[in-house]
């Protein structure tokens, strides 16, 4: 199935974001719960502080499938952060997003 990676940047960082970014992490955990192999986390400057944007990977049937699926994000709806949503290829390596979506943290990959 193929690969999608949003792309965001935030509009207002900081304590304005607190209860979007607590809305779409209970997203991406009911959609992994529901079998969707997703994983979403926030980008870092050079000295590991957030406050950027993030990137949410997905996998989904079409392009069209995937834009659905996150124009529900409360991150979208909210419409605290420009974002862009990509059709990703991987060339060399695995992910196991699946499993891990599944599994709980530090759960051996390996065996997707």
């Amino acid at each position: 199935m193929p690969w999608y990676i949003k792309t965001e940047r935030f509009h207002a960082p900081g304590q304005d974001m607190a209860q979007h970014l607590a809305a779409h992490r209970h997203w991406v955990l009911q959609q992994q719960q529901q079998g969707q192999a997703m994983v979403s986390g926030y980008l870092v400057d050079d000295h590991g502080q957030p406050g950027g944007g993030g990137l949410l990977v997905l996998e989904a049937e079409t392009y069209g499938a995937a834009m659905a699926l996150v124009q529900q994000d409360p991150m979208v709806l909210s419409g605290c952060v420009d974002w862009r949503l990509q059709g990703w290829i991987p060339v060399v390596g695995d992910l196991c997003l699946r499993h891990r979506s599944t599994q709980p943290p530090g759960a051996d990959c390996r065996r997707c």
